[in-house]
């Protein structure tokens, strides 16, 4: 009998001071991380989810069915190289949208970045077809767009929107490309709306033949590929309108390879 009490006591005393050690881990683990401030991720309002989701899906099945195939066999027809100088020549003809966009922000050595590329490119670079501003030169092109402008003079957001083909934007994003959409030479061109329509889809799929399955990758491993790419994308423009992150290199590292090509370093900018 008294084995049996004393056998009782020692396994008691034994689960107590394993139930009171766990409570002190559990307190000493907590105490730990206890003035770790908590991260919350900046979210974008999105209160037409539904009628988003219905065009992200319709997006989706176009690109699958339609726009994917068709840069797969354009991607057949044209060369690499041939489709790299096609996007280099899109990329000039842009050049004034992103220029104004760094005017307006004031982001002085963008626009003279722009500048500097345009008339080498447009010149040296045949009507921009090559990049010898960035491939002899090492003057990388800028991400400048009204959207960034705006949010660069303080407007925000305002909600998120999946736009038909165009994809994940926001009320902000999409007045600022209907306002770039007057910055754009193709509008002032002799093309008919149609030719200028195509002119885009031509564009369009020519950047989407040198993609590396980005869009295949994401729907692939992630579980719902619609708030992936809706905090993608938000996380994306947060970093164009704060810190440009996307150019880092104009900033942090010499801006041209030669100092002999570096016109800024001529008139001691």
């Amino acid at each position: 009998m008294l084995i049996r009490i004393f056998t009782f006591c020692f396994l008691g005393c034994f689960l107590w001071v394993g139930i009171a050690g766990a409570d002190d881990f559990d307190a000493a683990f907590g105490d730990e991380f206890s003035d770790d401030p908590v991260v919350s991720e900046k979210l974008i309002a999105d209160p037409l989810q539904p009628l988003n989701r219905g065009t992200f899906w319709v997006n989706d099945r176009l690109y699958f069915y339609l726009f994917k195939p068709v840069a797969r066999g354009y991607r057949l027809v044209l060369p690499r190289p041939a489709r790299v100088s096609v996007g280099n020549f899109f990329a000039n003809l842009a050049t004034p949208i992103r220029a104004g966009n760094a005017l307006l922000q004031f982001k002085f050595r963008d626009f003279g970045t722009e500048t500097y590329r345009f008339v080498i490119n447009s010149t040296f670079g045949i009507l921009g077809f090559f990049d010898p501003a960035e491939s002899v030169a090492g003057v990388k092109k800028t991400v400048e767009d009204f959207g960034q402008t705006l949010g660069f003079y303080g407007f925000d957001h305002g909600f998120y929107l999946v736009l038909p083909i165009v994809g994940p934007s926001s009320l902000r994003d999409a007045t600022g490309v209907f306002l770039d959409s007057y910055a754009d030479p193709l509008r002032y061109s002799s093309l008919s709306t149609a030719e200028q329509m195509s002119v885009k889809f031509v564009d369009a799929e020519n950047r989407l033949s040198l993609d590396r399955e980005t869009y295949e990758g994401i729907v692939h491993d992630s579980l719902d590929p619609y708030l992936f790419i809706r905090a993608a994308y938000v996380q994306r423009r947060l970093a164009q309108v704060g810190e440009d992150t996307y150019n880092v290199n104009i900033f942090k590292s010499p801006l041209f390879d030669s100092d002999l090509l570096n016109p800024f370093d001529w008139i001691g900018f």
